[in-house]
């Protein structure tokens, strides 16, 4: 069978948890800083106070725009050939993080990270088999803060052909990501079936929104790209120090934002998002490397399910500033619950100390967990193949089953084979140079880097691309605010 489905709450906790981020909403509310935001909110029945920004979302329109939520998409990459389905019984893993240091790859020296950091990360992740989206999971610093997200298109145009994202960067920032996603897909019409572009909309915990997040989920909304809000309440900080209390309040940002994104556009996809952990409280910082952000993650999962939408979880982080023991059992661990949850888009691959640290040599490792844990969920298959009574009858007492074809058959699909971790003998490994986990998966990605060359793409559109980032490489950062909305 399957492997069954782990949770955390009953179903009388789910419905216990919706109604009472119903009342919140209702009796409550949620600051939104954009009035084009708050006038929509009116228009469908919401109560405003503009004085302080408060809206106030009654049971009825909740619950009528969450039914406007598609159950399933699809999205793309570069590549359009290349398409994954997304609803509540599908699973696809991606990075996301906000890495501004990394461990070098050829020193080892942990330093500020640089546009080639991002697009080799962009590039690594084509080839890893079991990841599917890339979400711009490093920042560079060598480049104006402004030409960030241009930059990074170009880049993930010329050299992947899967999925990509980022975030929401108010309406300047986030119009230019459409206009050149547009641009590499082949006009308005070629992203809005399949999706090559998706987003996390960040939430400001507690029952609050940022400006340039609602005016990019909007933009986003707009031109038909799949949108998740996606909270990082923190329990004992921006949110009660009780797993419980946290998921009603987060609850509440999540279905506030699903329905600002479908009063903009009904039907726009959307994901149940989740950066939702627990503060260190001693010193009040996020701890994402916990236990109960797996918990909270498939709580996420649970109420995304409820609502019949799929969800995205953060998982695979790690508190762990080094490549050790530590940094392996958190990601693993979060990892395996977030899988076994069924949750359907998981992030975080590639970085370590709360996702604001990167190394390729972890996303190559990241790779190996992933294939490890979706080995876990296919189960234990019974059948007369599987259950091998005529070769255990045919081996019989003191036998030995390795030269039997039915091994040759089936070990392959059966087994789940890594090709980092150590199980040679000792012997053999240290023939072959003793060499670690560390050292095999940075070996795998020096070969990466090393064999890429970029795509082979119509010249005209590397001008138009290029013409485009140096479009924006022309702006002031206060252009950027200049094209903000009224608050």
């Amino acid at each position: 069978m399957k492997s069954s489905k782990f949770k955390v709450l009953s179903d009388a906790e789910i419905k216990q948890i919706h109604g009472l981020s119903l009342q919140l909403l209702d009796e409550v509310g949620i600051k939104v800083e954009v009035k084009k935001m708050r006038q929509m909110l009116i228009d469908v029945g919401c109560k405003v106070d503009e004085k302080t920004r408060i809206v106030k979302f009654p049971p009825k329109v909740v619950e009528d725009y969450l039914k406007k939520c598609p159950r399933e998409f699809v999205i793309c990459g570069a590549d359009p050939d290349k398409e994954w389905v997304v609803n509540p019984d599908t699973q696809i893993f991606g990075g996301l993080g906000t890495a501004i240091n990394m461990y070098d790859l050829e020193t080892g020296e942990y330093r500020p990270t640089t546009l080639k950091d991002t697009i080799d990360h962009i590039i690594l992740f084509d080839y890893l088999d079991n990841i599917v989206s890339n979400q711009m999971d490093y920042w560079p610093h060598d480049i104006p803060m402004h030409t960030i997200h241009s930059e990074t298109i170009r880049g993930w145009a010329e050299n992947c052909t899967k999925s990509f994202g980022m975030g929401a960067y108010g309406v300047m920032g986030t119009t230019d990501m459409m206009n050149m996603t547009e641009i590499v897909m082949g006009g308005k019409d070629a992203i809005k079936k399949k999706h090559p572009f998706i987003s996390i909309v960040s939430i400001h915990s507690p029952l609050s929104t940022s400006q340039v997040q609602i005016e990019g989920m909007m933009v986003l909304a707009q031109h038909g790209q799949p949108v998740i809000p996606s909270p990082e309440a923190m329990a004992g900080t921006t949110a009660p120090v009780t797993l419980a209390g946290l998921l009603a309040q987060h609850n509440a940002e999540i279905l506030s934002h699903l329905v600002m994104t479908q009063i903009v556009n009904p039907g726009n996809p959307v994901l149940y998002g989740s950066v939702s952990t627990i503060a260190e409280m001693r010193r009040g910082t996020v701890y994402l490397g916990s236990i109960e952000t797996g918990m909270i993650s498939t709580a996420s999962t649970q109420l995304a399910h409820y609502y019949d939408i799929p969800c995205r979880v953060v998982a695979g982080a790690s508190e762990s500033k080094v490549l050790d023991i530590q940094c392996g059992i958190e990601r693993e661990r979060s990892i395996m619950m977030a899988a076994m949850a069924g949750a359907n888009y998981i992030t975080c691959v590639g970085t370590i100390e709360s996702s604001v640290g990167g190394s390729h040599e972890v996303s190559v490792i990241d790779d190996e967990i992933i294939g490890a844990v979706k080995r876990a969920q296919r189960g234990i298959d019974v059948n007369d193949n599987t259950l091998a009574m005529d070769i255990i009858e045919k081996v019989g007492p003191d036998g030995n089953f390795i030269s039997q074809r039915h091994t040759q058959q089936n070990f392959r699909k059966e087994h789940f084979l890594p090709k980092l971790a150590s199980i040679e003998k000792r012997d053999i490994w240290e023939k072959e140079g003793k060499m670690n986990m560390e050292d095999l998966a940075r070996e795998k990605a020096k070969k990466i880097l090393a064999n890429h060359t970029p795509k082979d793409i119509d010249p005209k559109l590397k001008k138009e691309l290029e013409d485009y980032c140096e479009m924006v490489k022309s702006r002031s950062i206060d252009d950027f605010y200049a094209a903000e909305w009224e608050a």
